[in-house]
């Protein structure tokens, strides 16, 4: 009797240790053993929580972004963000030394303007890098969704300080750069659907026939770039429409002059920022809270499709604090290089015969947009096209939505004419690239053809605006005898605009 209840008990003893094996899976890695409880987390042997690397857990913080470590570790931290997030950030490192030179210069040789503006382009390079770095460490250590929004608002941190910059230096009478940062708004967008857009499908196609993303961020994205291309063009078609008014203002036929349109031009132009502003608030709030599930499932899938996600889970992290520190040093920089930047714009239009429509257009956008553009581009080459889209429609919504909001209304706090008018000319370019992206989003497919046909489109945009001349509200205002012509033009990009548009929504 004792006997058949002690194999009794035997064999509920081995069923129960079956259980617990079933339950509790064995992983060797780097001569470690990693258990799994029953959430399936990975745990040690003592019960607590580890990552890939074997490093404890912190809690609210992500296993992916563990670092194992805790405060500033010197040595570490450099090894780290010069090692940065791939290989062409790593070179971009190369140019830190350009850092205190271009310090150094715009102190020390206050007359060499084209030295001083060529110093802290380059120098900006490595220290947006170093943006793009931190906030990419930062959002390891946070939630997929948040930490993706985190990671390309900070990248756009460049960006704001470069138009707050630019609007404090304004000056009407003197320096005008308002049409440089108009220009800018509209170079950053396209800089975000030409060039870096054109560089993922390009990087992302040459080993593949063909990659696909997911229609939960192309269409929110493409669906929200049409709001703000019609918010961003509103102000321009109305100052455009009644230009015609302006020119054939008499004392014996009084219609409307040109204070009181651009006065109403502002007006518009404010108003129609506090709404963009509402609408990237709204889709923040869509993406974390309501359907952050979504965007949670498609990022999760792309990071399974990772070639280097073995590789890049074993490379050492920032901790918390390092990636703070690191964001101070970034940013503290950017604005140095921004304010001394910004400062020789003036002699470089003047004495470089380089237009507004250039500077704003091309050269600002490359240099704030590039830390941005290497994330990109760097995910695409490992087969993560959803966060590669991801990081360029966020980042060009935020610019579209969000930044060019931001500096109109600060604009308004300083008493300065910052308004939505742009040129006809970028407001046309600005609907053509929206409509040449949409059709290439619409079948949720790349490849490396689109990727070329993107680029190629935005060196013809750079060489027209090479050759673009500065408005005349730029140049101290316009004589009456080119008001008809200035009126034909705009009557002629305005229907370019309009067919532009219903192609688009057809």
């Amino acid at each position: 009797m004792l006997g058949r209840h002690r194999g009794k008990n035997q064999a509920a003893g081995a069923a129960q240790q079956d259980i617990e094996l079933n339950n509790t899976q064995v992983e060797h890695s780097h001569q470690k053993s990693f258990l799994y409880n029953h959430e399936g987390h990975r745990v040690n042997h003592e019960g607590h929580r580890v990552n890939h690397n074997g490093h404890k857990v912190t809690k609210g913080i992500k296993p992916d972004g563990e670092s194992g470590r805790k405060g500033i570790h010197p040595w570490h931290f450099l090894r780290i963000c010069f090692r940065s997030s791939s290989k062409a950030s790593m070179v971009v490192n190369v140019l830190w030394p350009f850092v205190p030179a271009a310090i150094a210069i715009h102190f020390a040789r206050t007359d060499l303007h084209l030295w001083i503006f060529a110093l802290n382009y380059i120098a900006m390079v490595p220290t947006a890098n170093l943006v793009g770095f931190a906030g990419q460490e930062l959002a390891r250590k946070l939630p997929k969704v948040f930490g993706v929004l985190l990671e390309t608002f900070l990248g756009g941190i460049v960006e704001i300080v470069l138009f707050m910059v630019l609007l404090h230096n304004n000056d009407n009478s003197l320096n005008n750069l308002i049409p440089v940062i108009q220009a800018a708004i509209l170079g950053s967008i396209l800089a975000n659907l030409l060039l870096c857009l054109g560089f993922c499908f390009f990087v992302g196609g040459m080993n593949r026939d063909e990659q696909e993303f997911d229609e939960a961020i192309s269409e929110v994205g493409t669906g929200l770039l049409l709001v703000a291309g019609f918010g961003l063009l509103i102000p321009s078609a109305f100052s455009r429409s009644l230009l015609k008014e302006v020119d054939e203002n008499t004392p014996e036929r009084p219609t409307i002059d040109q204070p009181q349109l651009d006065s109403k031009v502002l007006q518009i132009s404010r108003v129609t920022s506090v709404i963009l502003l509402v609408a990237f608030l709204l889709y923040v709030w869509f993406q974390m809270r309501t359907h952050h599930g979504i965007y949670d499932a498609v990022l999760e899938k792309d990071e399974e499709r990772d070639h280097d996600r073995e590789k890049d889970l074993k490379k050492s992290k920032l901790t918390l604090t390092e990636c703070f520190l690191a964001l101070i040093i970034a940013l503290t920089c950017v604005s140095l290089h921004a304010v001394f930047l910004v400062e020789q714009i003036e002699h470089i239009v003047d004495d470089g015969h380089v237009s507004d429509s250039f500077m704003g257009l091309i050269l600002v956008p490359l240099v704030e947009k590039l830390a941005e553009h290497l994330t990109a581009v760097d995910e695409a080459h490992d087969n993560q096209m959803n966060f590669a889209l991801a990081h360029v429609l966020g980042a060009t919504i935020q610019t579209a939505l969000f930044n060019s909001s931001l500096v109109v209304i600060v604009g308004w706090g300083l008493g300065k004419a910052m308004s939505l008018d742009f040129e006809i000319f970028n407001v046309v370019l600005l609907i053509l690239a929206i409509v040449v992206v949409g059709n290439f989003l619409r079948d949720k497919k790349s490849n490396y053809l689109e990727g070329a046909l993107c680029i190629l489109v935005y060196i013809i945009i750079a060489v027209a605006a090479w050759y673009y001349p500065n408005p005349p509200h730029a140049e101290g205002g316009s004589e009456p005898s080119e008001a008809g012509s200035t009126n034909a033009t705009a009557e002629a990009g305005t229907e370019l605009a309009e067919r532009a548009l219903k192609m688009l929504l057809n």
